[in-house]
Protein backbone atom coordinates (compact mmCIF):
# COMPACT_ATOMS: atom_id res chain seq x y z
CA UNK A 1 0.00 0.00 0.00
CA UNK A 2 1.29 3.17 -1.03
CA UNK A 3 1.18 6.02 1.57
CA UNK A 4 4.26 8.42 1.19
CA UNK A 5 5.16 10.67 -2.22
CA UNK A 6 8.58 11.51 -1.76
CA UNK A 7 9.17 14.56 -4.21
CA UNK A 8 12.82 15.30 -5.97
CA UNK A 9 13.34 19.25 -5.58
CA UNK A 10 14.38 20.37 -9.09
CA UNK A 11 12.45 19.80 -12.27
CA UNK A 12 9.70 18.03 -9.76
CA UNK A 13 8.67 20.79 -7.48
CA UNK A 14 11.01 24.17 -8.76
CA UNK A 15 11.43 24.87 -12.36
CA UNK A 16 15.41 25.23 -12.11
CA UNK A 17 16.20 22.49 -14.74
CA UNK A 18 16.37 25.39 -17.08
CA UNK A 19 18.51 27.87 -15.04
CA UNK A 20 20.99 25.07 -14.62
CA UNK A 21 21.42 24.74 -18.55
CA UNK A 22 21.86 28.81 -18.65
CA UNK A 23 24.41 28.30 -15.99
CA UNK A 24 26.60 25.77 -17.49
CA UNK A 25 26.34 27.41 -20.70
CA UNK A 26 27.67 30.51 -19.05
CA UNK A 27 30.04 28.97 -17.47
CA UNK A 28 31.36 26.88 -20.63
CA UNK A 29 31.47 29.84 -22.70
CA UNK A 30 33.71 32.05 -20.71
CA UNK A 31 36.34 29.36 -21.41
CA UNK A 32 34.93 29.41 -25.20
CA UNK A 33 33.48 25.96 -24.91
CA UNK A 34 29.79 25.11 -26.11
CA UNK A 35 27.20 23.72 -23.97
CA UNK A 36 25.77 20.25 -25.65
CA UNK A 37 22.85 19.41 -23.29
CA UNK A 38 22.00 16.27 -25.35
CA UNK A 39 25.29 14.77 -24.39
CA UNK A 40 26.29 15.74 -20.63
CA UNK A 41 22.78 17.29 -19.05
CA UNK A 42 21.79 13.91 -17.64
CA UNK A 43 25.34 13.00 -16.14
CA UNK A 44 25.22 15.52 -14.33
CA UNK A 45 21.75 15.87 -12.81
CA UNK A 46 20.81 14.59 -9.16
CA UNK A 47 24.64 15.09 -8.53
CA UNK A 48 25.61 17.51 -5.83
CA UNK A 49 27.21 21.09 -7.39
CA UNK A 50 30.86 19.86 -6.75
CA UNK A 51 30.75 16.27 -7.80
CA UNK A 52 29.19 17.81 -11.39
CA UNK A 53 31.96 20.23 -11.25
CA UNK A 54 34.37 17.54 -10.63
CA UNK A 55 32.91 15.89 -13.88
CA UNK A 56 32.98 19.19 -16.00
CA UNK A 57 36.54 19.66 -15.19
CA UNK A 58 37.34 16.22 -16.05
CA UNK A 59 35.22 16.46 -19.43
CA UNK A 60 36.61 19.83 -20.74
CA UNK A 61 40.00 19.91 -19.54
CA UNK A 62 39.11 23.07 -17.39
CA UNK A 63 42.42 24.72 -15.61
CA UNK A 64 40.70 25.20 -12.48
CA UNK A 65 39.97 23.30 -9.33
CA UNK A 66 37.02 21.91 -8.25
CA UNK A 67 36.47 24.00 -5.10
CA UNK A 68 36.70 27.27 -7.65
CA UNK A 69 34.45 26.20 -10.19
CA UNK A 70 32.06 24.90 -7.31
CA UNK A 71 31.99 28.62 -6.25
CA UNK A 72 31.45 30.42 -9.74
CA UNK A 73 28.39 27.75 -10.55
CA UNK A 74 26.87 28.66 -7.18
CA UNK A 75 26.97 32.22 -7.39
CA UNK A 76 25.66 32.53 -10.93
CA UNK A 77 23.22 30.31 -9.89
CA UNK A 78 22.04 32.48 -6.62
CA UNK A 79 21.50 35.43 -9.02
CA UNK A 80 19.18 33.07 -11.86
CA UNK A 81 17.34 30.79 -8.64
CA UNK A 82 16.59 34.71 -6.97
CA UNK A 83 15.11 36.21 -10.31
CA UNK A 84 13.53 33.08 -11.96
CA UNK A 85 12.72 30.42 -9.73
CA UNK A 86 9.04 29.36 -9.86
CA UNK A 87 7.16 26.10 -8.98
CA UNK A 88 6.66 23.98 -11.67
CA UNK A 89 3.27 24.12 -13.95
CA UNK A 90 0.53 21.74 -12.49
CA UNK A 91 2.49 20.90 -9.27
CA UNK A 92 0.06 22.84 -6.53
CA UNK A 93 -3.16 21.55 -7.89
CA UNK A 94 -1.88 18.10 -8.11
CA UNK A 95 -0.02 19.01 -4.63
CA UNK A 96 -3.07 20.47 -2.69
CA UNK A 97 -4.72 17.21 -3.94
CA UNK A 98 -2.94 14.60 -2.65
CA UNK A 99 -1.17 16.49 0.26
CA UNK A 100 -4.42 15.55 2.95
CA UNK A 101 -3.57 11.58 1.97
CA UNK A 102 -0.32 10.77 1.54
CA UNK A 103 2.58 11.53 3.74
CA UNK A 104 5.04 14.01 1.52
CA UNK A 105 8.69 15.25 1.55
CA UNK A 106 11.41 16.58 -0.52
CA UNK A 107 14.83 14.78 -1.10
CA UNK A 108 17.03 16.57 -3.23
CA UNK A 109 20.81 16.83 -4.21
CA UNK A 110 20.56 21.03 -4.44
CA UNK A 111 23.43 22.52 -2.48
CA UNK A 112 22.25 23.51 0.95
CA UNK A 113 23.23 27.32 0.12
CA UNK A 114 21.19 27.06 -3.05
CA UNK A 115 18.19 25.34 -0.88
CA UNK A 116 17.74 27.89 1.58
CA UNK A 117 17.96 30.65 -1.12
CA UNK A 118 15.21 28.86 -2.54
CA UNK A 119 13.54 28.31 0.71
CA UNK A 120 13.38 31.38 1.36
CA UNK A 121 12.00 32.47 -2.49
CA UNK A 122 9.21 29.23 -2.44
CA UNK A 123 8.19 28.12 0.96
CA UNK A 124 9.27 24.86 0.45
CA UNK A 125 9.41 24.02 4.46
CA UNK A 126 5.73 25.58 4.96
CA UNK A 127 4.77 23.44 1.90
CA UNK A 128 6.14 20.66 2.96
CA UNK A 129 5.68 21.01 7.01
CA UNK A 130 9.72 21.32 7.43
CA UNK A 131 10.27 18.36 5.80
CA UNK A 132 12.78 18.67 3.07
CA UNK A 133 16.39 16.49 3.06
CA UNK A 134 18.96 16.65 1.34
CA UNK A 135 22.18 15.14 0.36
CA UNK A 136 23.68 17.21 3.50
CA UNK A 137 22.09 14.99 5.66
CA UNK A 138 23.10 11.59 3.77
CA UNK A 139 27.16 12.76 4.13
CA UNK A 140 26.56 14.04 1.03
CA UNK A 141 25.99 10.73 -0.90
CA UNK A 142 24.00 11.99 -4.18
CA UNK A 143 21.89 9.75 -6.84
CA UNK A 144 21.79 7.45 -7.90
CA UNK A 145 23.27 6.16 -4.69
CA UNK A 146 19.37 5.44 -2.18
CA UNK A 147 20.67 6.81 0.29
CA UNK A 148 18.47 9.92 0.11
CA UNK A 149 15.37 8.18 -0.30
CA UNK A 150 15.96 5.75 2.46
CA UNK A 151 16.65 8.38 4.99
CA UNK A 152 13.35 10.65 3.76
CA UNK A 153 11.06 7.62 4.32
CA UNK A 154 13.13 6.85 7.73
CA UNK A 155 12.43 10.13 8.98
CA UNK A 156 8.55 9.75 7.64
CA UNK A 157 8.41 6.14 9.44
CA UNK A 158 7.59 4.76 6.16
CA UNK A 159 8.78 1.14 4.87
CA UNK A 160 10.29 1.59 1.50
CA UNK A 161 7.45 -0.48 -0.22
CA UNK A 162 5.02 2.29 0.87
CA UNK A 163 6.98 4.61 -0.99
CA UNK A 164 6.61 6.07 -4.52
CA UNK A 165 9.47 9.18 -5.78
CA UNK A 166 8.33 11.09 -8.02
CA UNK A 167 11.67 12.15 -10.21
CA UNK A 168 12.35 13.95 -13.19
CA UNK A 169 16.08 12.52 -14.13
CA UNK A 170 17.48 9.32 -14.60
CA UNK A 171 19.74 9.06 -12.19
CA UNK A 172 17.04 9.66 -9.43
CA UNK A 173 15.03 7.18 -10.57
CA UNK A 174 17.88 4.35 -10.55
CA UNK A 175 18.03 5.80 -6.97
CA UNK A 176 14.60 4.83 -6.23
CA UNK A 177 15.01 1.57 -7.60
CA UNK A 178 17.87 1.07 -5.48
CA UNK A 179 15.90 2.40 -1.92
CA UNK A 180 12.98 -0.29 -3.09
CA UNK A 181 10.73 2.24 -4.04
CA UNK A 182 8.03 2.83 -6.50
CA UNK A 183 8.97 5.50 -9.27
CA UNK A 184 7.39 8.11 -11.22
CA UNK A 185 9.26 10.10 -13.90
CA UNK A 186 8.30 13.13 -14.83
CA UNK A 187 9.46 14.73 -18.55
CA UNK A 188 9.92 18.75 -17.87
CA UNK A 189 13.44 17.62 -17.90
CA UNK A 190 14.17 14.86 -20.12
CA UNK A 191 12.58 12.73 -22.88
CA UNK A 192 10.83 9.45 -21.38
CA UNK A 193 13.46 7.36 -23.63
CA UNK A 194 15.83 8.43 -20.99
CA UNK A 195 13.07 7.59 -18.28
CA UNK A 196 11.80 4.37 -19.27
CA UNK A 197 13.44 2.28 -16.26
CA UNK A 198 10.52 4.61 -14.06
CA UNK A 199 7.13 2.62 -12.93
CA UNK A 200 5.48 4.91 -15.20
CA UNK A 201 6.02 8.21 -17.22
CA UNK A 202 3.89 11.11 -17.71
CA UNK A 203 4.70 14.52 -19.54
CA UNK A 204 2.93 16.99 -16.80
CA UNK A 205 0.94 16.99 -13.67
CA UNK A 206 -2.37 17.20 -15.64
CA UNK A 207 -2.08 13.88 -16.69
CA UNK A 208 -2.38 12.51 -13.21
CA UNK A 209 -5.51 11.58 -11.62
CA UNK A 210 -5.27 12.26 -7.45
CA UNK A 211 -7.96 10.02 -7.18
CA UNK A 212 -6.47 7.18 -8.68
CA UNK A 213 -2.87 7.69 -8.12
CA UNK A 214 -1.93 4.98 -6.03
CA UNK A 215 -3.35 2.45 -9.16
CA UNK A 216 -1.11 4.16 -11.46
CA UNK A 217 2.41 2.97 -10.15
Amino acid sequence: MITTIIFDLEGVVIDTERLWDQEISTVLSRRDISYDREKIKHLLSGRSVSEASGMLIEMFGLECAREELTRERIEIMKKLIQDNARLINGFSDFYETIRPKYKTCIATSMDHELLKLTESKIGLNRLFSGKVFSIADVGNIAKPNPDLFLFSAEKLMSAPDECVVIEDSPLGITAAKRAGMKSMGITTTYRRNLLNDADIVVDSYSEIDPERFPDLI
